[in-house]
């Protein structure tokens, strides 16, 4: 394999910055459902953050064919270190964090999402050769999954603290530990100081391309025109892209809006439920990403998919219809195995049917349709009626028909998506 010592400092860096970026990201939620008691409020900045990655979004595929994607990584990289890391030492200067500054670490981070997994992504396929793509793709998978449940585990001490009834709950009521919670503010400025090593090992990395990358020099409207120019040549791989996708935007939307008002308001539990959720669905991640290409050895891409679906449809459902902390971290992990199981599978499809030099462009389109959709459902999601009591179940429900309707255009063109030729 080429550039493999380039892959090993991409995939550290990506687990550096991962690490305390999921803590934050488990953080920020728990923060205005608990601890603030505004749930609606932070719905508010979750719609209008996801609303403005729209247009963003656009633009990523765009910057990702156009310029270096590791000049890409050192500027999102030191983007997330200077930002977050400001936001920390006002914290330490004023001992707390005005809420609006809360809100734009947030927004800050999904700003910095949307650059980094299209770039990740893009720069993975133009440094490997084709017969590597489902291996890379696990890998990364496996890498990112391992971050989350370590960056889980740690969200849980953290945000909770460690005290006896801590490990009593744990079955560790013997051992004598005393961690108290960290504020947001030295959360966020472990954050930063992580962002700020991925940039250091994103600079030590040197490749050489595996396929030549052709540069379109044209305006960011003609580019954005050639992204959607050939997906409308190749309708297929639209349908594709935009049904696959369903369980990844109910599941962000799941972990970041619904769950913390599902602990609290529904399961009346703690952080340690939330972050222990969170922890399980890495956990089935990381199994997916290990274990998917050999369990579906045997079985198409688009088979294994829907399949995928299916099983996310139900435990959405089971969520809606139950009332116990065992059955939601158990659907954590289901969703971990089929949404880190559907990813793997889908990326691999696309690079092998879409060009490295438009990969982005037609990720854009994808991503873009993506974000509408997540932000219709947060926004319908954010409504007070779905804060009080146990009326967020019924965002599980409708979550689960979405998907549901997803599986269609997968049935429909089933046929001529498994026969559809690939990118030479």
């Amino acid at each position: 394999m080429q550039n493999k010592s380039a892959l090993y400092l991409l995939i550290a860096a990506n687990a550096v910055s991962g690490f305390a970026q999921g803590i934050s990201m488990l953080a920020i939620p728990w923060y205005f459902s608990d601890i603030l008691g505004a749930s609606s409020t932070f719905g508010a900045i979750y719609g209008t953050a996801t609303f403005l990655t729209l247009f963003w979004g656009l633009y990523v595929g765009t910057l990702v064919d156009r310029y270096p994607r590791k000049n890409i990584f050192l500027l999102i990289s030191l983007f997330g270190a200077l930002i977050i890391g400001s936001v920390a030492a006002s914290g330490f200067y004023f001992g707390e964090i005005p809420v609006v500054l809360v809100g734009v670490v947030f927004c800050t981070t999904m700003f910095i999402y949307n650059v980094h997994y299209p770039t990740l992504y893009a720069f993975g396929q133009e440094i490997t050769e084709k017969k590597n793509y489902g291996k890379i793709n696990s890998i990364i998978e496996v890498q990112g999954q391992a971050t989350s449940v370590l960056s889980g585990a740690f969200a849980a001490i953290l945000i909770t603290g460690v005290n006896q009834e801590f490990l009593s709950n744990i079955g560790l009521e013997n051992l004598n530990i005393s961690i108290k919670p960290w504020s947001l503010h030295k959360i966020f400025l472990m954050d930063a100081c992580t962002y700020f090593l991925a940039f250091l090992l994103i600079l030590m990395i040197k490749y050489t391309s595996v396929k030549k990358k052709i540069i379109d020099t044209g305006s960011i409207f003609q580019r954005l025109k050639q992204g959607a120019a050939f997906l409308k040549k190749t309708p297929l791989l639209f349908h594709f892209g935009i049904s696959s996708y369903a369980i990844f935007a109910m599941l962000l939307i799941h972990i970041h809006q619904l769950m913390p008002i599902y602990v609290n308001n529904h399961l009346e539990g703690n952080s340690a439920i939330y972050a222990g959720a969170e922890m399980l669905y890495a956990m089935g991640a990381l199994l997916s990403g290990i274990g998917i290409r050999w369990v579906f050895k045997k079985t198409n891409t688009i088979k294994a998919i829907i399949i995928m679906m299916v099983i996310s449809l139900i435990v959405f459902e089971l969520t809606a219809f139950t009332q116990s902390s065992a059955m939601l971290i158990f659907v954590c992990f289901v969703l971990g195995l089929t949404n880190a199981g559907t990813r793997i599978l889908r990326i691999t499809y696309l690079f092998n049917h879409i060009p490295n030099h438009i990969i982005g462009r037609a990720g854009s389109v994808f991503q873009t349709t993506n974000i509408m959709i997540r932000f219709a459902f947060i926004t319908l999601f954010s409504l007070t009626f779905f804060a009080k009591g146990s009326n967020i179940t019924w965002a599980y429900v409708i979550s689960g028909i979405f998907i549901f309707i997803s599986i269609f255009p997968l049935l429909i063109y089933y046929k001529k998506l498994i026969n559809l030729k690939s990118d030479e």
